[in-house]
């Protein structure tokens, strides 16, 4: 077991798993809607849970909230605003914080963007994914280019100045000149925060078991390098793997997660991460299927799998987080958030740093660009087998 160990910040992520129809692509707990969506009946569950865990916990102040899903935005405002005041009362949330809620085009209007931001949403996560009315068709998306447009101008003209938006690269048929315009249209837009990842097929998808016609290896190197070009060019810096931010505007949420920080999790097959001063570090699954969490939410129950990190897993559970950020993270912290002593990771960082994978800075774990590539076999390094496997991230 680690040594004595100081909690590192904590989020909070709500999960909301309703979505009008799952897309293709999806592997997340994501679920249809049949009939009538249970809004305030989750809501409550959600929060007798919440009451639940942080009884069984005890966690700290909450600095950053998460609503996702699924489409969170399927949720009316009301709901959200029962959910939020229902969790002041049982959580200390940091005043000021970030509050993101996540939203796709085609379930939202002004009126509900004005709505979500009286309830005290103050960050939107926008699911766009593309611009072009062909690619959404072929991703199984309920709305057009046109409605991705729409959607982030009224978020806007509501009154929102912290927008996210998601866009997916390598789609079914995806053209340069296409991925060129999904880019230079958000950019347009003015966004402070780009997501912009490739589009992977999951196992257990539809995609998986009927592969699209994806852009080869070529394609999407060129897609990948001239969209990079055009976002930096446009000001905004690649801080992570997969997200591109104006200054300020990183999503700090996720932030949390990269630096191996704390995650209290309420909602249907929701992870949570927590760190207890005895050196334990624990992570937690609650039940997956909706209609089950509805009956077992604020019962121990609710919790489907709980472990503690083992300690010889924790200087890859660490650098899977911290090696997604370009600029990886202090070596101090590292130490710090995990219990282990540089023993623990020197061997796997000096191979990493003979490879070029690493860069040659004593006070920071950071990846090179070779090392952003090969992130796979970088993490291989540190698996507690010996290495030699690749790592999904």
């Amino acid at each position: 077991m680690a040594g004595r160990l100081t909690p590192p910040p904590l989020g909070l992520y709500v999960h909301l798993p309703w979505c009008v129809q799952k897309c293709p692509y999806c592997d997340f707990n994501a679920h249809a809607l049949r009939g009538d969506l249970p809004e305030f009946e989750y809501v409550d569950a959600l929060l007798r849970d919440a009451e639940q865990l942080t009884r069984e916990w005890t966690p700290g102040p909450v600095q950053s909230l998460f609503i996702g899903g699924g489409t969170p935005s399927l949720f009316s405002p009301e709901a959200i605003a029962r959910l939020l005041a229902g969790l002041r009362q049982t959580l200390t949330l940091t005043p000021g914080m970030e509050i993101t809620l996540e939203a796709n085009p085609g379930t939202v209007d002004a009126s509900r963007f004005e709505g979500f931001l009286r309830a005290g949403v103050n960050r939107l996560s926008i699911g766009a994914q593309s611009f072009s009315s062909r690619c959404l068709q072929a991703l199984g998306r309920i709305h057009d280019g046109a409605g991705s447009i729409d959607a982030i101008q009224a978020a806007r003209q509501a009154g929102f100045e912290r927008i996210n938006v998601d866009l997916m690269h390598g789609l079914p048929g995806q053209t340069v000149e296409e991925a060129i315009y999904d880019v230079d249209t958000a950019l347009s837009l003015a966004v402070g925060h780009l997501s912009y990842y490739q589009l992977t097929l999951e196992p257990g998808t539809p995609f998986h078991y009927r592969p699209p016609v994806l852009p080869d290896d070529d394609e999407l190197s060129e897609i990948e390098a001239a969209c990079a070009d055009r976002i930096a060019a446009a000001g905004l810096h690649r801080h992570e793997i997969s997200a591109w931010a104006r200054p300020r505007e990183e999503c700090r949420h996720n932030v949390n997660y990269w630096r191996f920080g704390d995650y209290l999790a309420v909602g249907a097959g929701a992870h949570g991460k927590l760190t207890f001063t005895d050196g334990r570090i624990l992570r937690y699954r609650l039940v997956h299927l909706p209609r089950q969490y509805l009956a077992l939410a604020g019962t121990p129950a609710s919790v489907a799998e709980q472990h503690p990190v083992p300690q010889d897993e924790l200087p890859l559970e660490y650098l899977m987080n911290a090696l997604r950020l370009t600029d990886g993270a202090p070596v101090q912290e590292a130490l710090e958030r995990t219990g282990l002593g540089w023993e623990a990771f020197a061997d796997g960082v000096a191979e990493a740093r003979r490879r070029g994978w690493l860069r040659r800075d004593p006070e920071r774990l950071a990846p090179t660009e070779d090392g952003q590539r090969y992130l796979n076999d970088l993490l291989g390094l540190f698996m507690s087998d010996g290495g030699g496997e690749q790592w999904t991230s």
